[in-house]
């Protein structure tokens, strides 16, 4: 189930930040419902992809640890979790709202659909990736009535993009030799390539959200031009999470990789901190 990566789905209360929406119950009952179908979904659709992947796990050295390459759990009953956990999941978006509900039925089967053949595609299988998380906004955002920003969106798209990215050079830097036998579309990918699309990411990242900070827009909603003494936060983040993939191997596991980090931890927190003093 990986409750570990749960922490993605934290990006469905991005609205409520942003719009200013943390004071009402209601919403934020919303929010949290949503973000429990999508914990329950993703974890089901985990289920699903290590069983379609059972055998390139086996040749993985973390990945073979798992459940099923090991052998310590069935096919069978992974296939009973993932339809359970699938089935309350949906259960719960259609108690947050129909909104949610098409939301997270896009999302399944698009990770369905990339389970099967477009995590083997060459770039569109990054794309894929930052769709998921893109679309976690949308279910915190439209899902329970909170209009999105377009800036939000576009920070939102850069970010995950530069995570994908970062993602597949982690797994070349892993993976060695044997990058192909694990991950067949890693053959499409080299060092070189990945790094120049990790530079241009993390350039739209940290481009992205300082035009956001002095848009005239944002000033007028959150009712401070301060915001742009919290760039340098995700400034160091970035860099940090770069210095990470190339000095200390990591970047495969976002979610490992921010809990594991002090660095990472403290400038996420200062950013939450900052933001949330300034704009509340």
């Amino acid at each position: 189930m990986r409750p570990h990566q749960w922490v993605k789905n934290t990006f469905v209360f991005i609205g409520l930040l942003f719009g200013h929406a943390w004071h009402d119950p209601h919403l934020v009952m919303q929010a949290v419902i949503a973000f429990a179908a999508f914990c329950l979904v993703s974890s089901a659709i985990y289920t699903l992809n290590d069983i379609v992947d059972i055998e390139q796990d086996k040749q993985h050295p973390k990945k073979s640890k798992r459940p099923l390459a090991s052998g310590s759990v069935s096919i069978s009953a992974a296939i009973l979790l993932a339809a359970i956990l699938g089935t309350l999941g949906l259960v719960l978006a259609y108690a947050a709202s129909q909104t949610v509900l098409i939301i997270l039925i896009g999302y399944a089967l698009m990770n369905v659909a990339y389970s099967l053949k477009l995590k083997h595609v060459v770039i569109l299988d990054v794309f894929v990736i930052a769709t998921g998380f893109m679309l976690r906004i949308l279910a915190g955002t439209l899902g329970i009535g909170i209009p999105p920003s377009q800036w939000l969106l576009l920070c939102g798209l850069m970010v995950t993009l530069f995570l994908g990215f970062t993602k597949r050079r982690a797994e070349i830097i892993a993976l060695a030799e044997d990058k192909t036998a694990h991950r067949k579309v890693l053959e499409q990918y080299s060092p070189v390539l990945l790094d120049k699309m990790i530079g241009i990411t993390a350039s739209g990242v940290i481009m992205s959200y300082s035009l956001y900070t002095m848009n005239a827009e944002t000033i007028r909603i959150h009712g401070t031009a301060n915001l742009i003494y919290t760039v340098p936060f995700v400034m160091y983040g970035v860099f940090r999470y770069i210095y990470l993939l190339h000095h200390q191997n990591r970047g495969g596991d976002t979610a490992h990789d921010l809990v594991r980090d002090p660095h990472m931890l403290i400038v996420v927190g200062a950013w939450v901190l900052t933001t949330l003093l300034l704009i509340a």
